[in-house]
């Protein structure tokens, strides 16, 4: 222990983490698994050869499922870091407050606990001030990219079983099938920012970060 702070279990530091990955890896197992079996089905009633579950994590079915999903949180993210900064929602506690500055809007200052490249300073210290969006930003972009090559190899699996020709990915770009998948998975992220940013002016969770006091206003905003 140093300066008197307690002395906390690993788990206890990061259990937020350990949780939501264990649950990610399990779910990502068990959407392999069902994948597989629903996609060797549907080669089978097509006069298709069946994948060993090796070759179905490579395949464009699985790729397409699992970036589709994985692009619409980080577009989600990335949006929700963004437009907090100058958007507000009264009453929330998912926004800012409405008047003056908060802990989030300081100038970063130096000092010896502070992040190497606050210490650095210069364009370092400008990229690392948005490094947060940036990041969520790129997933999201290579999310896409996945997704839209997952989905592409999937439809020309289908094209080949109809014994017709291929497309390019240029051609499957103007197909309704990859944009329907994908705005599907949008709009319900979208849908499930607003609850939480609506949701917090009401109702409260006594203990979590993402509440307000239970006995806050409804009116008040912020945490």
């Amino acid at each position: 222990m140093k300066n008197g702070q307690k002395k906390y279990s690993f788990f206890y530091r990061n259990g937020l983490t350990i949780v939501f990955l264990s649950l990610f890896l399990v779910t990502l197992f068990a959407q392999a698994l069902t994948g597989w079996k629903a996609h060797n089905r549907d080669l089978a009633e097509n006069h298709g050869k069946s994948l060993s579950l090796a070759t179905y994590l490579k395949s464009g079915h699985f790729i397409s499922a699992t970036f589709e999903n994985f692009e619409s949180e980080f577009l989600q993210m990335s949006l929700y870091v963004i437009l907090t900064v100058g958007l507000r929602q009264i009453g929330s506690a998912e926004s800012k407050s409405l008047d003056g500055e908060e802990e989030v809007d300081r100038e970063p200052k130096q000092h010896k606990d502070a992040p190497w490249a606050v210490r650095k300073g210069g364009w370092i210290l400008k990229l690392y001030s948005n490094s947060l969006a940036i990041c969520f930003c790129l997933l999201f972009l290579v999310s896409w990219g996945l997704h839209l090559y997952g989905s592409w190899q999937d439809h020309n699996v289908a094209q080949v079983l109809r014994h017709q020709s291929e497309d390019s990915v240029a051609a499957f770009l103007t197909m309704p099938e990859f944009w329907f998948e994908t705005f599907q998975n949008w709009q319900s992220e979208f849908l499930s920012v607003a609850s939480i940013v609506f949701f917090t002016i009401y109702l409260r969770q006594k203990g979590s970060p993402e509440s307000k006091p239970v006995d806050a206003g409804h009116m008040e905003t912020g945490k």
